[in-house]
């Protein structure tokens, strides 16, 4: 059986915004993983962190390259904190929407801004359109994230 989410790397929407096809807001890149601010964000800052190379699950990732997604993680958290004053920071590997190795550092500004199901009273879920922040507050956002991680790394 095939997953419903599968799909080639030509087709990958990350695939496509690593290789520079699509654009994103980039906050960090090097020669094997780009950070970038979610364009749906759960708050602002939100970022995610993608291999460069296509793989479809986290559990598929080279334990090294796992690291690095883990390591940029805690450098954006550090920042993140800095920046928005929040005393903690989630940090997901998720793959619901896109089927490429994904992490989503968030800013959490209320306990239940990334919360389980199990947690929820309602039976019935309703769920608002995704923000869709203003460009130049993005590329702002981005610009913050970036400084203060060049800044944390200068430290």
């Amino acid at each position: 059986m095939t997953p419903r989410y599968r799909h080639s790397p030509s087709q990958c929407l990350f695939c496509r915004i690593a290789s520079g096809e699509v654009p994103s807001d980039e906050v960090y890149r090097d020669d094997r993983i780009v950070a970038f601010l979610d364009i749906g964000p759960i708050r602002e800052g939100h970022v995610q962190i993608i291999p460069i190379k296509h793989y479809e699950t986290f559990e598929t990732l080279p334990d090294e390259l796992g690291a690095e997604i883990l390591n940029l993680g805690q450098r954006l958290a550090r920042v993140q904190k800095r920046i928005y004053a929040v005393e903690r920071v989630a940090f997901m590997f998720t793959g619901g929407d896109v089927s490429h190795a994904h992490a989503h550092i968030v800013p959490l500004v209320e306990k239940t801004d990334v919360t389980s199901r199990r947690y929820i009273v309602e039976s019935e879920l309703t769920w608002r359109t995704l923000p869709s922040p203003d460009r130049d507050a993005q590329r702002e956002t981005a610009a913050a994230l970036a400084r203060g991680l060049a800044d944390d790394e200068s430290a």
